[in-house]
Protein backbone atom coordinates (compact mmCIF):
# COMPACT_ATOMS: atom_id res chain seq x y z
CA UNK A 1 0.00 0.00 0.00
CA UNK A 2 1.21 3.39 -1.00
CA UNK A 3 1.29 6.32 1.29
CA UNK A 4 -0.80 9.56 -0.07
CA UNK A 5 0.94 12.62 2.57
CA UNK A 6 -1.13 15.03 3.69
CA UNK A 7 0.90 16.57 6.77
CA UNK A 8 -1.14 19.98 6.42
CA UNK A 9 -4.67 18.49 7.65
CA UNK A 10 -3.81 17.08 10.94
CA UNK A 11 -4.45 20.30 12.20
CA UNK A 12 -7.97 19.62 11.74
CA UNK A 13 -7.88 15.58 13.45
CA UNK A 14 -9.93 14.67 16.83
CA UNK A 15 -11.42 18.48 17.22
CA UNK A 16 -14.70 17.97 18.06
CA UNK A 17 -17.29 19.82 16.69
CA UNK A 18 -19.29 21.81 19.12
CA UNK A 19 -21.87 24.07 17.96
CA UNK A 20 -22.23 25.36 14.42
CA UNK A 21 -19.56 25.92 12.54
CA UNK A 22 -20.58 28.54 10.22
CA UNK A 23 -21.76 30.51 13.13
CA UNK A 24 -18.40 30.07 14.77
CA UNK A 25 -16.20 31.36 11.81
CA UNK A 26 -18.95 34.30 11.07
CA UNK A 27 -18.26 35.65 14.83
CA UNK A 28 -14.77 35.52 14.58
CA UNK A 29 -12.65 38.49 13.27
CA UNK A 30 -9.85 35.65 12.08
CA UNK A 31 -10.98 35.52 8.52
CA UNK A 32 -7.74 34.13 6.91
CA UNK A 33 -7.52 32.19 9.95
CA UNK A 34 -10.95 30.68 9.31
CA UNK A 35 -11.29 30.88 5.54
CA UNK A 36 -13.69 33.24 5.29
CA UNK A 37 -13.38 34.74 1.65
CA UNK A 38 -15.96 37.55 1.91
CA UNK A 39 -19.04 38.64 3.82
CA UNK A 40 -22.12 40.41 2.74
CA UNK A 41 -24.84 42.10 4.02
CA UNK A 42 -27.13 38.66 4.40
CA UNK A 43 -24.50 35.81 3.57
CA UNK A 44 -20.86 35.23 3.73
CA UNK A 45 -18.27 32.77 1.76
CA UNK A 46 -16.13 30.51 3.15
CA UNK A 47 -13.47 27.85 1.84
CA UNK A 48 -14.28 23.67 2.40
CA UNK A 49 -12.02 22.40 4.80
CA UNK A 50 -12.25 19.16 3.31
CA UNK A 51 -12.70 20.13 -0.49
CA UNK A 52 -13.81 17.81 -3.23
CA UNK A 53 -11.56 20.04 -5.71
CA UNK A 54 -9.33 23.28 -5.20
CA UNK A 55 -11.27 26.22 -4.58
CA UNK A 56 -14.56 24.23 -3.01
CA UNK A 57 -16.73 27.43 -1.53
CA UNK A 58 -19.60 27.22 0.87
CA UNK A 59 -22.09 30.27 1.19
CA UNK A 60 -24.34 30.90 3.93
CA UNK A 61 -26.34 33.06 5.21
CA UNK A 62 -25.28 35.04 8.18
CA UNK A 63 -28.50 34.18 10.24
CA UNK A 64 -28.35 30.47 11.27
CA UNK A 65 -31.28 28.82 9.29
CA UNK A 66 -31.49 24.92 8.18
CA UNK A 67 -33.77 24.93 5.21
CA UNK A 68 -34.47 27.49 2.33
CA UNK A 69 -37.76 27.92 3.04
CA UNK A 70 -36.87 29.87 6.10
CA UNK A 71 -35.11 32.21 4.18
CA UNK A 72 -36.29 35.55 3.87
CA UNK A 73 -36.46 37.11 0.45
CA UNK A 74 -33.80 39.35 0.58
CA UNK A 75 -31.41 36.33 2.13
CA UNK A 76 -32.38 34.25 -0.69
CA UNK A 77 -31.33 37.10 -3.18
CA UNK A 78 -28.45 37.95 -1.64
CA UNK A 79 -27.64 33.78 -1.82
CA UNK A 80 -28.12 33.83 -5.48
CA UNK A 81 -26.48 36.53 -6.15
CA UNK A 82 -23.10 35.78 -4.14
CA UNK A 83 -23.49 32.25 -5.58
CA UNK A 84 -22.89 34.45 -9.06
CA UNK A 85 -20.36 36.84 -7.83
CA UNK A 86 -18.51 33.38 -6.61
CA UNK A 87 -18.39 31.14 -9.88
CA UNK A 88 -16.99 34.59 -11.64
CA UNK A 89 -14.36 34.92 -8.94
CA UNK A 90 -13.37 30.73 -9.02
CA UNK A 91 -12.61 32.04 -12.88
CA UNK A 92 -10.75 34.58 -12.18
CA UNK A 93 -8.95 32.85 -9.06
CA UNK A 94 -8.41 29.50 -11.60
CA UNK A 95 -7.99 30.51 -14.98
CA UNK A 96 -11.35 29.72 -16.52
CA UNK A 97 -12.19 26.31 -14.83
CA UNK A 98 -14.09 24.05 -17.58
CA UNK A 99 -17.40 23.86 -15.51
CA UNK A 100 -18.75 23.90 -11.82
CA UNK A 101 -20.94 21.79 -9.30
CA UNK A 102 -23.30 24.09 -7.28
CA UNK A 103 -25.42 22.58 -5.33
CA UNK A 104 -27.56 22.45 -1.90
CA UNK A 105 -27.85 19.38 0.36
CA UNK A 106 -30.93 19.79 2.56
CA UNK A 107 -31.12 17.54 5.80
CA UNK A 108 -28.68 15.03 6.89
CA UNK A 109 -29.82 12.32 4.74
CA UNK A 110 -29.64 14.62 1.50
CA UNK A 111 -25.50 14.52 2.37
CA UNK A 112 -26.33 18.06 4.51
CA UNK A 113 -22.76 17.45 7.02
CA UNK A 114 -24.09 20.42 8.89
CA UNK A 115 -27.86 20.20 8.01
CA UNK A 116 -28.73 23.05 10.77
CA UNK A 117 -27.43 26.08 8.91
CA UNK A 118 -27.85 25.97 4.91
CA UNK A 119 -25.28 26.55 2.97
CA UNK A 120 -24.81 26.23 -1.06
CA UNK A 121 -21.72 24.44 -2.42
CA UNK A 122 -20.04 25.49 -5.78
CA UNK A 123 -17.00 23.10 -6.81
CA UNK A 124 -14.95 24.01 -9.89
CA UNK A 125 -14.15 21.57 -12.37
CA UNK A 126 -11.74 20.40 -14.77
CA UNK A 127 -11.37 17.72 -17.51
CA UNK A 128 -9.88 15.03 -16.02
CA UNK A 129 -9.96 16.33 -12.32
CA UNK A 130 -11.51 12.80 -11.30
CA UNK A 131 -9.47 9.73 -11.73
CA UNK A 132 -9.22 6.38 -9.92
CA UNK A 133 -8.27 7.50 -6.56
CA UNK A 134 -11.62 8.45 -5.90
CA UNK A 135 -13.05 5.64 -6.96
CA UNK A 136 -10.50 3.23 -6.49
CA UNK A 137 -8.67 4.40 -3.30
CA UNK A 138 -11.71 6.39 -1.80
CA UNK A 139 -9.11 9.35 -1.83
CA UNK A 140 -9.64 12.87 -3.15
CA UNK A 141 -6.40 14.40 -4.55
CA UNK A 142 -6.49 18.15 -3.93
CA UNK A 143 -3.51 19.43 -5.68
CA UNK A 144 -2.70 23.34 -3.70
CA UNK A 145 -2.71 23.55 -0.08
CA UNK A 146 -5.86 25.66 1.74
CA UNK A 147 -3.73 28.84 2.09
CA UNK A 148 -2.45 29.53 -1.13
CA UNK A 149 -5.86 28.85 -2.55
CA UNK A 150 -7.25 31.29 -0.42
CA UNK A 151 -4.46 33.91 -1.63
CA UNK A 152 -5.48 33.24 -4.97
CA UNK A 153 -9.78 33.91 -3.91
CA UNK A 154 -9.34 36.55 -1.87
CA UNK A 155 -7.06 38.39 -4.78
CA UNK A 156 -9.65 37.21 -6.99
CA UNK A 157 -12.75 39.41 -5.11
CA UNK A 158 -10.42 42.28 -4.86
CA UNK A 159 -9.89 42.69 -8.27
CA UNK A 160 -13.47 42.33 -9.24
CA UNK A 161 -14.26 45.45 -6.67
CA UNK A 162 -17.44 43.00 -4.93
CA UNK A 163 -19.40 45.07 -3.10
Amino acid sequence: MENLWAPWRSVYIGKPQTGCIFCEKLNSDADAENLVVYRGDKTFVIMNLYPYNNGHLLIAPKRHVGDISELTDEELFELNKMTQSMVQVLRTAFSHPHGFNIGINLGKVAGAGIPGHLHVHIVPRWEGDGNFMAVVGDTRVISEGLNKTYEKITGAVKQLNLP
